[in-house]
């Protein structure tokens, strides 16, 4: 099974387009998770140099917006059609509203699944808060309804929404797990999602556990033998990024920490 790395475009805000792609293939990721919006003029040169640099690309689908349901509804069916015309190797997406009905968040889940059929890129789900996938139970829920659903882990919002460690939510996390392709590796807290630094010791048994939930979706993957599993380290900037007070200043490098995660999983996973 395949083990591939991709860098966030979030937070990488320095130098021309051409700059950051050369950054992100010369530090060994095999690709970038990215996210434009509908008519963003970068498109084509976005995907030439990708090709180019034999970058593969993961679309981020996080901006559909809207002041109530029909609006967000056509908002994050442009913003999905958007994204497949850049032939991406799947699309991440940010679904729904963690306010919305049932059977709101339902019918747009309904929405992926058609552009899906249509383009024939796969569409996963990242469990986000204020997404219809913010809590361990409620995904449950919806799968139950969509058992072919597949979800992007990122477990540091389930910690900071249950302001755990999902101590007494293992059993219901493993059917995530099971349909789980992507990987967002961030590490969270009860108070947060995202931890100062990965690699100081404070934050070691935080660490710990999102290691072993990931070891899980990478195990099953190989029992199902899985074309690949995909992992984006996901430290983000400020305001995820803690800052000192006054001078805003972040108290560590996203870049240097990205990178750091991405050496520990190659080294655990190959």
């Amino acid at each position: 099974m395949d083990l591939l790395f991709f860098c966030p475009m979030w937070g990488m805000a320095d130098g021309s387009l051409r700059d950051m792609l050369l950054k992100i293939k010369q530090a060994g990721y095999d690709g970038i998770e990215f996210g434009f919006r509908p008519g963003d003029p970068q498109r084509e040169t976005f995907m030439e140099l990708a090709r180019e640099l034999d970058l593969i690309t993961i679309g981020q689908q996080c901006f559909a917006a809207g002041k109530d349901f029909a609006s967000y509804r056509e908002s994050y069916r442009e913003h999905l059609e958007w994204l497949v015309s850049f032939e991406p190797y799947f699309i991440n997406c940010h679904t729904g509203k963690d306010y919305y009905s049932f059977e709101q968040n339902a019918a747009l889940i309904g929405i992926a699944v058609e552009i899906e059929k249509i383009s024939g890129v796969k569409i996963v789900h990242e469990t986000h808060r204020g997404t219809f996938s913010f809590c361990v139970a409620q995904c449950g829920a919806y799968l139950n309804t969509f058992p072919a659903l597949n979800f992007t882990a990122d477990f540091s919002h389930f910690c900071t929404v249950s302001e755990s460690y999902l101590e007494d939510q293992q059993e219901l996390l493993v059917p995530i797990m099971e349909r789980s392709h992507h990987i967002h590796a961030r590490v969270g807290h009860p108070q947060g999602a995202q931890v100062t630094d990965p690699r100081l010791p404070e934050w070691a048994f935080a660490v710990e556990k999102h290691l072993a939930w990931w070891d899980t979706v990478v195990d099953i993957g190989k029992q199902k033998k899985h074309r690949g599993i995909t992992i984006t380290p996901e430290f983000g900037p400020a305001p995820y990024m803690a800052a000192a007070p006054f001078t805003q200043q972040p108290l560590a490098n996203q870049w240097e920490i990205n990178l750091y995660m991405m050496q520990l999983l190659k080294s655990r996973y190959n």
